[in-house]
């Protein structure tokens, strides 16, 4: 029963809240409705999920914009990032994900930056763009390995995040998640109910850096997002299942 309420749920508000959100767009071409659409998205699919979201160190943020930079283990990231982070942002997203129906076209009518990693002018062309907009006020989010990591471990970080981050000029908000591997890994197709942890870190100045700093700032950075895995963290890693976790749910 829980796997069809998941399956409907996720269908249901995917369609409404994309629909609202592109027409929300076309009517207010600065991308903001889809951001605010995305809140109701999420919170319609984690309460069908049994998911719940904690947030440490919100108020970290500075007021000025910023390159949020994280750990990457699950689809549920993204629903976890909508949760933690305030006001208005966009992502650096693979491109695979622009063509998904309402999904995707709302992606491109609200302004997320596509990257094609397998053409590195096309990447480079899209760090450029991300670093145009957050010169502009934009807060933009990229996840550091380019990928799920299957164990939860961290996978070696990609520079271009890094070197976006030294164009801009802005600071990086290193931001840890924990449990969302838990909830569903890479390749899963079982949704379990559990709780992820989502810790925000102290910014990391990058004003004066020069393109020559990117390796000690993803160093930098890489040490802020290990320091911020939660105990949860640690459970998953063990593969200590645990006898009292709830039962999965399959999608």
């Amino acid at each position: 029963m829980r796997r069809l309420v998941v399956l409907a749920t996720l269908g249901a508000s995917t369609l409404l809240f994309g629909v609202l959100a592109m027409a929300g767009c076309l009517l207010m071409p600065n991308g903001n409705p889809l951001i605010w659409m995305a809140r109701p998205w999420v919170a319609s699919i984690l309460l069908a999920s049994g998911v719940r979201v904690r947030v440490q160190g919100r108020d970290r943020i500075p007021d000025v914009p910023v390159l949020y930079v994280t750990n990457h283990q699950s689809h549920y990231d993204v629903m976890a990032l909508v949760r933690a982070l305030p006001g208005q942002y966009r992502i650096v997203a693979k491109k695979e994900l622009f063509g998904i129906p309402v999904f995707g076209w709302a992606l491109s009518l609200a302004g997320f930056i596509k990257i094609d990693r397998a053409n590195r002018e096309s990447a480079i062309r899209s760090l450029d763009e991300a670093a145009g907009r957050m010169r502009r006020g934009h807060a933009i989010v990229v996840f550091a390995e380019g990928t799920r990591s299957e164990n939860g471990h961290l996978l070696p970080f990609k520079k271009g995040g890094f070197v976006l981050a030294i164009r801009s000029g802005c600071p990086i908000v290193p931001v840890t998640i924990s449990g969302s591997r838990a909830v569903l890994g890479k390749g899963g197709r079982r949704v379990t109910p559990g709780v992820i942890d989502v810790v925000i870190g102290d910014p990391i100045p990058t004003a004066g850096l020069a393109i020559e700093d990117r390796d000690a700032l993803l160093a930098t950075t890489r040490r802020a997002i290990e320091a911020g895995f939660t105990p949860r963290h640690a459970l998953d890693l063990s593969g200590d299942e645990g006898a009292s976790r709830p039962s999965a749910v399959s999608v």
